[in-house]
């Protein structure tokens, strides 16, 4: 997926420091970094209470502006900028929640799933694997590793049963090893 023109012109306008900029940008993609939060926390056995989903999301918006948008500005355009967006965001609530910065109730410990691959976090790497994947594949992969979508959520998407999205994950994975990707 590329660089959608109106967000094209909506990061401009941020890094430009038009006036609104910002505050759009924000409304924009403040749900896609819920999102991230709520879906990291969940996979990691933790139970976010609004304060602390509240803090992770605001740590992630202070990454994007600080030094003078240096996050945003390294944006090589390459592909969505949600996609790109999805990817810092992990990164720092991964990061956060790692150092323990964090004041959240643990629910219970996280699930170890030894048949639960490890989900990719260089989306560069990540879009040249994709180009070896025929469109279903890559859409698949692109929804489990980039948007961190679960099963279930790729199976109302794309209209296959959710027993399938493994097997297809596997074989995309199975196409790709070859070429640089280790799960």
């Amino acid at each position: 997926m590329s660089l959608s023109d109106f967000d094209r012109e909506l990061l401009q306008c941020c890094l430009d420091r038009a006036p609104r900029a910002w505050q759009n940008f924000v409304d924009r993609f403040l749900g896609l970094v819920i999102h991230v939060a709520n879906h990291v926390a969940e996979s990691r056995g933790i139970n976010l209470d609004q304060a602390s989903r509240d803090d992770l999301v605001a740590e992630v918006f202070l990454v994007l502006i600080a030094d003078d948008f240096s996050v945003l500005r390294k944006f090589r355009r390459n592909c969505s900028l949600a996609t790109y967006l999805t990817v810092i965001s992990r990164r720092v609530i991964i990061r956060r929640l790692n150092t323990g910065r964090h004041d959240v109730a643990v629910a219970s410990p996280p699930v170890v799933d030894d048949q639960s691959p490890k989900r990719m976090e260089n989306a560069e790497q990540v879009h040249k694997l994709l180009s070896l994947l025929d469109e279903r594949e890559a859409a698949i992969i692109r929804m489990y590793h980039l948007e961190g979508k679960s099963y279930e959520e790729i199976s109302k998407v794309t209209g296959l049963s959710v027993n399938s999205i493994g097997p297809v994950l596997t074989r995309a994975r199975e196409k790709m090893r070859g070429n640089g990707y280790e799960s």
